[in-house]
């Protein structure tokens, strides 16, 4: 078994359960369950079932119980966002993160196309220095005398490990949702202020809307990415006033940005006899967005795609753990590279002196404990939206490959449908993790194949026109 495992690449344990799985009475939909899944890491688990009813009549039309699957149980995508955990639900996350951001840009989804006309930039706000770290300076060599290359593990930590401030970057990571809030407040004000205008009057005659999302620097500081629109007053339906250039924003973006403090209060019982002001780092980067296919640089379809890009990514892109670390010796057991686990540990040093901060809790986030993309309440569309749109387009397809009617196509035909459903479980035995590793892979392949056709098409076609 050994021999025959190594020479197919498995581990014996993962042979021995994929043969089980295959001489299996169900296996077939086994494999059509998985794929529905597109390959998730970590299925959740149900038991339970379904009756739809005629409810003039009290007829059973159709009905499914979990009784009859392989092992009883229907496995359901897990729907986790990070790209570490589960590829197929992230990358489904990211193609709904780059709907939305790219709706509030070009119009889609319940946003008009006059929306293009408005003002918008691509805004990147980042931490300020706690400590001079490798980097790659242009065409200059690194502080240290070294022109390191782009994948060189020493990019972004720091030149003098005893010298860096590793609480104020754990403090400032804990605190970046507060700086993106106050900034969000003082860029109101300095819009008005630069309009000549109360701040109630700006707000009458115009609205900021804004899609973001956090990104971690290789030093594993927290910066925010953003579309920051200007619209009207009732929302992307109406247009901005005269007076809402893309001067004005990019001015009081750049002004908003400049007045932000956040201060965290001295602790003397602990030693911290100063306070902490935290601040934007003057790395303030602020970029106006053009229309897809004009020659701008930095286009609508560039932004989403960068903005979903970034959605399904943590801390780990910087050598640390994506679940919780209770201690320090855990760091040491789990190998984690020496300038993430200083940051983990001076979370837990700082945890006793601020507790309700977590920053415990929160270490193997490097102490962020915010949200990683968020938008404003009219900046477009919601996820909760698109995914009702796929619920609602695969609710569809079922009713059609039952026979049962449509309610959006007739509407005196209601149905009524019962359903009962029990938590079993989550995760897949070795052999399910190898044909869905499998069948993720298929599933790209396929994808980048589309992509590749699709743009040779677009090439041909410009070619003729």
């Amino acid at each position: 078994m050994t021999d025959t495992a190594t020479a197919a690449g498995l581990d014996p344990a993962t042979l021995s359960d994929l043969l089980r799985l295959a001489g299996s009475p169900g296996f077939d939909r086994l494999t059509e369950q998985i794929r529905r899944t597109q390959g998730c890491t970590a299925p959740i688990r149900l038991t339970g079932g379904t009756k739809t009813l005629d409810p003039a009549t009290k007829t059973v039309l159709h009905a499914y119980n979990t009784d009859a699957e392989p092992g009883g149980v229907l496995r359901v995508a897990c729907g986790n966002r990070r790209a570490s955990r589960c590829p197929a639900c992230a990358w489904t996350y990211a193609g709904d993160t780059y709907h939305l951001i790219r709706a509030g840009l070009v119009g889609d989804k319940g946003t008009p196309e006059t929306i293009r006309d408005h003002p918008r930039v691509f805004a990147t706000l980042t931490a300020p220095s706690f400590g001079p770290v490798h980097n790659r300076p242009g065409t200059r060599p690194c502080r240290c005398g070294t022109r390191h290359a782009e994948d060189a593990p020493e990019l972004g930590t720091p030149l003098d490990p005893y010298a860096y401030d590793y609480a104020t970057a754990v403090l400032w990571n804990n605190h970046a949702s507060e700086l993106w809030r106050y900034f969000t407040i003082y860029l109101r004000r300095e819009i008005a202020a630069r309009a000549g205008l109360t701040q109630k009057a700006a707000r009458e005659q115009s609205r900021v809307s804004f899609g973001k999302v956090a990104e971690y620097q290789k030093r594993g500081a927290v910066h925010f990415h953003a579309v920051i629109r200007f619209d009207g007053p009732e929302g992307p339906d109406t247009p901005p006033p005269a007076w809402a250039t893309l001067d004005l924003l990019t001015d009081a973006i750049r002004a908003a940005a400049a007045r932000v403090r956040v201060v965290v209060p001295a602790n003397d019982d602990y030693g911290y006899i100063n306070d902490w002001v935290l601040t934007w780092g003057e790395q303030l980067d602020v970029q106006p967005i053009g229309a897809f296919g004009q020659g701008e640089e930095l286009t609508e379809q560039a932004v989403a795609a960068y903005v979903a890009k970034y959605a399904t990514k943590a801390a780990e892109t910087t050598g640390t753990v994506d679940h919780p670390v209770g201690n320090k010796e855990a760091l040491v057991l789990l190998d984690v590279p020496e300038h993430p686990r200083r940051l983990m540990a001076a979370c837990m040093d700082l945890d006793e002196v601020y507790p309700d901060r977590r920053l415990c809790a929160w270490a193997h986030m490097l102490g962020f404990r915010g949200h990683f993309s968020t938008k404003s309440r009219r900046y477009s569309t919601t996820l909760g939206a698109l995914r009702q749109v796929r619920a609602d387009y695969r609710a569809h397809q079922q009713r059609t490959a039952l026979g049962l009617p449509d309610p959006d196509e007739h509407p005196e035909a209601t149905l009524l449908v019962v359903a009962h459903w029990a938590y079993a479980g989550h995760g897949a035995t070795p052999g399910e993790s190898w044909l869905a590793a499998n069948i993720r892979r298929d599933i790209q392949h396929s994808r980048e194949h589309t992509r590749e056709i699709r743009a040779q098409l677009e090439a041909s076609a410009e070619e003729e026109w």
